[in-house]
């Protein structure tokens, strides 16, 4: 069979122009990290018939001509279950898609006109492939605890027994009391304390609000629920020293427990960070600032330790964990501030420069590095609707919407602050954010939403 030179040169041309980007989507609990990749998919999907980006750039233009869902590259990881948290938004009440409970994935072949270079004369097309990774937000909490060794570990966690968490902790400090870690291990009394030390967990992450919890996967273990190497927990400082921990015998209770903390960093969080993270090309951090706002200082304090510990791992330049560890190949960061729905409009620009104020170092340092780094509000699938109501004679924002009780609600949730807020905003504050559920959805129209066509033109828009 004879092969012209024009055939070879079109396969050489369309090898060039198929592309692929990995988009990593990180936050805390509670962020909206499903919603915003179902709402992201979503948009892409629906490009090429009912379009609602106009700040996105290669839509606007009309280069990008459609997109499509293909099979995922890696076959032994969770297909993400976009049609399941769509079949929740237009269900009859629409509810919000279930969050993330484990490692994700979905790909989307995204057909465009080329733009730049010298391939757009030889071809009317070309393919970006966008593989986008979706994981539990509680996952990225362990990063740090790659960089301690057992006892700083457990320094660092009964340091943080304040507040909240002194209370939360009760059963579990209890549990512990009287104990001679030097003896012979015990594997039942350790799967006890243990067990006594993840319900602490659960507890600040569920009852109290609060974000910094670890290890991550006591809470969510994926497929490591019930195995050893989530049997391990603190030990006081006061009772048991630096000297005796590395002195620990192998088969005593305390060198168990050390062991068992070697062995989830090397076995656990090593490789998920390493399978993942040294791929992706685009990073989107998504934060909610609004719950904590509404439980207290405590819980907003806490939140921004958990994004200070995070960002300090996730610095990029050359002498960082990620970078000797898993090599990243990142060059673009999005910080989002997520639900901007739940507040009238004239609050977003507050919403950013809140979230401006929380990751300023992490900002600084991205910046040192020649990482682009940009901060925003969006609203990944939106609920409300703004407006306005009289109040006394005077018009006043508002929003409307449905709470999650299903009754209708018009409401001014309060004022976010600009800045970092002081004791005295606590003492004064009178907000109340209160969540609503989706409205009903059209299944022919995208999703609505607010500034997702921004946040996909930063961290696409010149891939194409």
């Amino acid at each position: 069979m004879r092969v012209s030179i024009g055939d070879e040169v079109n396969k050489w041309v369309s090898r060039g122009l198929d592309r692929h980007i990995r988009l990593a989507v990180t936050g805390l609990s509670t962020a909206g990290k499903t919603a915003f990749i179902t709402s992201l998919v979503n948009q892409l999907l629906h490009v090429s018939t009912n379009p609602r980006l106009p700040l996105f750039a290669p839509v606007r233009d009309g280069v990008l001509q459609g997109a499509k869902r293909v099979p995922q590259p890696d076959l032994c990881m969770a297909r993400f279950g976009y049609d399941e948290g769509m079949g929740r938004l237009l269900s009859d009440p629409p509810s919000w898609p279930q969050p993330t409970n484990d490692v994700s994935q979905i790909r989307l072949a995204l057909k465009y006109v080329p733009q730049q270079g010298a391939l757009k004369y030889l071809q009317n097309s070309a393919t970006l492939y966008l593989d986008i990774i979706d994981y539990p937000g509680e996952w990225l909490l362990d990063l740090p605890m790659l960089e301690l060794d057992f006892y700083a570990w457990s320094e660092q966690q009964f340091a943080s027994l304040k507040g909240k968490r002194e209370t939360l902790a009760a059963t579990w400090r209890e549990s512990m009391r009287d104990r001679d870690w030097s003896q012979a291990a015990d594997e039942s009394l350790l799967a006890e304390v243990s067990k006594h030390y993840t319900d602490y967990l659960y507890q600040c992450k569920s009852a109290a609000g609060l974000h910094w919890v670890q290890p991550g996967r006591f809470v969510l273990p994926g497929e490591l629920a019930g195995a050893p190497v989530l049997q391990f927990f603190p030990i006081d400082p006061e009772q048991v020293s630096a000297q005796q921990v590395a002195d620990a015998d192998k088969d005593s209770a305390l060198g168990l427990l050390k062991a068992r903390f070697e062995h989830y960093k090397q076995h656990v969080i090593k490789p998920f960070y390493k399978q993942h993270f040294s791929k992706f090309d685009r990073q989107i951090i998504l934060v909610d600032c609004l719950q904590p706002l509404n439980a207290g200082p405590e819980s907003f304090n806490d939140m921004r330790q958990a994004i200070e510990h995070l960002m300090g791992s996730f610095r990029y330049g050359r002498n960082n964990l990620l970078k000797r560890l898993f090599a990243p190949r990142i060059d673009k960061v999005l910080f989002a501030a997520t639900k901007a729905d739940h507040v009238t409009p004239e609050q977003h620009p507050h919403m950013v420069s809140l979230m401006q104020q929380i990751i300023h170092e992490a900002y600084q340092h991205a910046s040192f590095e020649g990482i682009s780094m940009e901060c925003m509000s969006l609203a990944s699938i939106s609920a409300t609707t703004p407006g306005f109501v009289s109040h006394k004679g005077e018009q006043m924002a508002a929003l409307q919407g449905t709470g999650l009780d299903g009754e209708a609600r018009m409401l001014f949730p309060g004022e976010v602050p600009k800045r970092l807020p002081n004791s005295a905003f606590w003492d004064e504050q009178g907000f109340d954010f209160v969540p609503f559920r989706p409205g009903n959805i059209e299944s022919d129209e995208p999703l609505p939403h607010i500034r997702m066509d921004k946040a996909l033109q930063y961290l696409l828009g010149d891939k194409f």
